[in-house]
Formats: structure tokens, sequence, C-alpha cells
């Protein structure tokens, strides 16, 4: 799999699975209607590192994002977001790309990277407790499931 710095012409392939993901309203606390004009300004803002990988046919499979999560004098603390399109779950594409944006964000300079919002019931809570995340703490009934009704938001975090 090749993970690579994302370009502009990524974002089309990018796109239709940011766009399921998020209105499927289960994992981001995004609003499920965003529009595509919306999704792009937020995804690939020019704050952020993005990331493309893609599969053994060039396919555009998964995106992240590093970005400061603080300014100023905590500006060494990262924060990312990951996207697999749900069609290649379960095949190691989530793994591979967070192992490569933790490296990334590490020699970047980053200190620690914190997640401030992964929705309890997320199946990716295993994927970042095995890669050395710890759950700081969980806002209770802070997110509303469409299947699972009010569940947690964990605060996450790990060292570098």
């Amino acid at each position: 799999m090749l993970i690579r710095e994302a370009t502009a012409d990524d974002w089309p392939h990018i796109w239709p699975f940011w766009h399921r993901i998020v209105a499927a309203g289960e994992t981001y606390a995004w609003d499920p209607d965003t529009s595509e004009e919306a999704a792009r300004a937020l995804w690939t803002n020019p704050a952020k590192r993005v990331y493309a990988a893609e599969d053994e046919t060039g396919a555009v499979v998964a995106s992240a994002y590093v970005s400061p999560n603080y300014g100023g004098p905590a500006a060494r603390i990262a924060n990312a977001g990951f996207m697999v399109d749900p069609d290649r779950a379960g095949r190691g594409t989530g793994r591979a790309l967070a192992e490569h944006v933790l490296a990334a964000a590490k020699a970047d300079g980053y200190r620690g990277m914190v997640f401030n919002a992964v929705v309890e019931t997320n199946p990716a809570v295993r994927l970042w407790i095995s890669l050395g995340f710890t759950i700081l703490g969980t806002v209770p009934d802070a997110f509303d499931h469409p299947r699972h009704g009010r569940v947690g938001l964990h605060i996450m975090h790990r060292a570098l």
C-alpha cells in the first residue's frame, strides 16, 4: 500500500467515502449533511498535512490529516482525522495509515497526539488502544448515534 501526501487531484476520490462515512452519522461529530465544498475545506485545510492511501491498483482507499490540536506553546500536540473507505474495512488499511501518520507526526516534531471526540461505539477505538492511545476521559451522552442512541465521546491521547 502506498501512503503519500495528498494532492488536490485526490479529493474527488476521497469525497465519496468521506461523504458516506459522515452521512452515516456513526463515527464523526460533523454534520451528516455537510456539502462537498464544506467537506473539502474542512479536510484539506492548508493548515493540515493530508495523506492519501492507495491500494495495489492505485485507487485512493483512505485518507488522513494531521494538524496542531492547539496553538502557541501547545502546538507540539497533534490532532488527526482518519477515513477509510468502508468497502476496505478489515484489511489493515486503517492500521497502516495510522502507523504512517503517527511516524510522520513524530518526525514533524509533535510530542503527542490527541483525539478530542472519538465516538465510544466506533470500532476504531480498539485500533487506537492497540496503537498505544489511552482514554483520558469520556463525555457521557455527548453523541446522538443513529442506532445506539446517546453514547459518549472519548478523549484519547498517545505520546509520540
